[in-house]
């Protein structure tokens, strides 16, 4: 798989579970991505640590390593060879939950089928192991809201991030715009997967829930991802925003 189809898979996968992003017509269908949110956790073969080898094949770099505590994540930031979307590899790690949630999800991520597992379309196929049913996903999601996720989505796309600058139009505008169109932004840095730094103007948009159907027949509406803005606050500089995307004091050294 080269890396052209590689991103292609996860943008369908995301539109797929996100059919109000693919329908937006507030920007051309070729715009370019600024980055693309991959949520997995610390589990194998979907920790980062055996995904980064693969990333590496497709030509991705690691640039950062960011460490937040106080969200259960280390988030790896990936640089593409070209001008195309970076990769923000967030990894829940699972000791951050209590015994029993981190026992059910390390249960559901120990069932996945063996083909599920391997090659480098692993975050593309979609959710590995069956769906939970409904108690155990209140129980992961009450114990970390993106556990509850991993749980019903399995390691994918959690949001895409879109540069006001690189689309051609200001923040305020386009949030305007999709404000028009149903989907209502938040300013709050800590609503999406991460902290993002104050050195961006932000919004993330959460998408319709979707209904889904649960192990045991029974369906409930939640929601699964969204879209984020982003736009440099200082402009004429040389960095691409998803550089500055998260909040500096949070960088450790990658080993």
């Amino acid at each position: 798989m080269q890396r052209e189809e590689f991103l292609q898979q996860l943008w369908l996968d995301y539109i797929h579970h996100h059919p109000d992003v693919g329908a937006l017509r507030l920007w051309p269908m070729n715009a370019p991505v600024e980055y693309l949110t991959l949520l997995t956790l610390n589990l194998a073969p979907f920790a980062a640590d055996d995904l980064l080898p693969t990333f590496g094949h497709l030509g991705y770099r690691p640039v950062h390593r960011y460490a937040m505590a106080d969200r259960g994540l280390l988030v790896s930031l990936l640089a593409p060879p070209d001008d195309g979307p970076w990769l923000v590899v967030a990894e829940l790690q699972l000791r951050t939950l209590s015994k029993q949630p981190r026992e059910r999800l390390a249960e559901l991520v120990g069932n996945a089928h063996p083909r599920d597992t391997r090659g480098k379309n692993l975050l593309c196929r979609g959710r590995p192991w069956a769906m939970p049913d409904w108690d155990s996903y209140r129980l992961l999601y009450d114990a970390h809201p993106l556990a509850g996720w991993l749980a019903v989505m399995g390691p994918s796309v959690h949001h895409a991030g879109f540069d006001c600058e690189r689309l051609g139009k200001d923040l305020d505008d386009l949030d305007a715009e999709l404000t028009t169109v149903g989907l209502s932004g938040s300013e709050d840095r800590h609503h999406g997967v991460f902290p993002v730094s104050p050195l961006l103007q932000y919004r993330f948009y959460p998408t319709c829930s979707r209904r889904l159907a649960f192990a045991e027949g029974d369906e409930h509406r939640i929601g699964l991802g969204g879209l984020a803005l982003v736009q440099k606050c200082l402009s004429g500089d040389h960095e691409r925003a998803v550089e500055l995307l998260l909040p500096h004091h949070t960088r450790c050294e990658i080993t």
